[in-house]
């Protein structure tokens, strides 16, 4: 009997490609890990690990730790108890006194667990010493793991170190952040891979605010993070607890036209990804209205493309019209007539005219808006506030009369 066969499509068989490269490399890691925790102390008793950890305020084991001097970390921790002690830190920081009625020093106290310092430093080889010594990989001391420290300081050796020896990629904070939450800044990409790879959940969420780490990428502009989370599987609709979507924080994170060139690259990315660009939160606040709001010209076409609406109010009657227009009193330096432009020509009203003072001392941007009216609208509330050397170069877009109410 002829053996029955079954054609796969090509992205079937790169799926199934990818699976098992995936089970191979799992296969491999849980190897690795078996092997490393076979050089680890055997655990202690279960009476001695219910014994409270000892602090430490040595001087001597903070230099020890903080430096990454190794061999005074072997000759400090030599067992399971002094690998899992709590390093205690004080100092001293200004806080208000309301009974002396002026600021005063203070003394704080932060404790962290020697796994923790060195990890989150970047000693690969004090981090390899401790965890043989029996330091716990996921203890909390301070509110953090020294994961979580680790990838908070793109500190890519010690997370690959950390999880080769059985970190677990979900670990929560006291905060109820995994790692992944902390990969914020462009050095931690390497970390997220390695997390990924880990098992860690690419749509977690923050236990308090819901925010996941598309949310977190996106909002600081990582472009990079973006598109692998994207790559993974992570869900561009997810919401916050004040039903934000990642593309909501993308443009609310941009600053500026300048400053919102890696926000639109991450926008870009999610829009394509079938991001909606209506997609308001709680407040009816639209990604529009963030990037308007931001003065973030290219991001606002970008979004209106894609289907953004130009005339949709938020929750306290502000169009997007108005909050590019609050724009240009915060952040004066850019070039408004580009994001009036094109949210006049996909749709938006005429502003009022007691608006147009607003834009008093941006000729290009006032010719925009005085050009969107069938005839030039009453000056009374607006023109005051134009700049004389303005009227007496010309302005652009304005009428002889009108310059002639000016006494010019």
């Amino acid at each position: 009997m002829a053996e029955e066969t079954f054609p796969f499509t090509s992205s079937t068989l790169r799926a199934l490609r990818l699976q098992r490269e995936w089970l191979e490399w799992e296969d491999r890691r849980r190897a690795a890990a078996q092997q490393c925790r076979s050089q680890r102390c055997p655990p202690s008793a279960r009476a001695r690990l219910a014994r409270p950890r000892r602090c430490c305020r040595d001087p001597a084991v903070h230099n020890a730790l903080f430096s990454g001097d190794l061999q005074q970390v072997q000759a400090l921790f030599q067992d399971e108890d002094a690998a899992n002690m709590i390093v205690e830190t004080v100092s001293n920081q200004l806080a208000w006194s309301a009974e002396q009625g002026f600021w005063v020093l203070t003394p704080k106290t932060k404790q962290t667990a020697p796994l923790t310092i060195a990890a989150a430093r970047g000693y690969t080889d004090c981090a390899r010493h401790l965890i043989r010594q029996g330091a716990e990989l996921d203890a909390r001391v301070g509110g953090r793991a020294a994961l979580h420290e680790a990838c908070a300081r793109a500190q890519s050796d010690c997370v690959r170190l950390l999880l080769t020896f059985g970190a677990k990629a979900n670990v929560l904070s006291e905060e109820g952040t995994t790692p992944l939450h902390l990969c914020t800044v462009p050095e931690s990409l390497q970390c997220a891979k390695l997390l990924l790879e880990a098992g860690a959940t690419v749509n977690v969420a923050a236990q308090d605010s819901e925010v996941t780490p598309l949310h977190v990428a996106a909002a600081r502009g990582l472009d990079e993070h973006v598109a692998l989370y994207l790559e993974r599987g992570a869900d561009v609709h997810l919401r916050t607890s004040q039903g934000e979507t990642a593309l909501n924080a993308a443009c609310a994170g941009a600053e500026g036209p300048g400053g919102g060139r890696q926000h639109q690259a991450a926008a870009r990315r999610l829009l394509e990804a079938g991001a909606d660009a209506r997609a308001a939160g709680r407040k009816r606040h639209t990604p529009l209205h963030n990037a308007c709001a931001n003065g973030c010209g290219a991001l606002a076409e970008l979004l209106l493309r894609h289907g953004a609406c130009a005339g949709v109010p938020n929750a306290a009657g502000h169009t997007p019209m108005d909050c590019a227009l609050q724009a240009v009193q915060d952040a004066p330096n850019w070039e408004p007539e580009v994001l009036f432009a094109a949210l006049l020509d996909y749709g938006a009203q005429p502003v009022r005219p007691e608006m147009l003072k607003h834009c008093a001392n941006f000729p290009r941007a006032l010719e925009v808006l005085l050009n969107a009216y069938p005839c030039v609208p009453t000056c009374d509330t607006w023109v005051e506030a134009v700049l004389p050397e303005l009227w007496q170069d010309g302005l652009p877009g304005v009428s002889c009369p009108l310059a002639a109410q000016n006494n010019f």
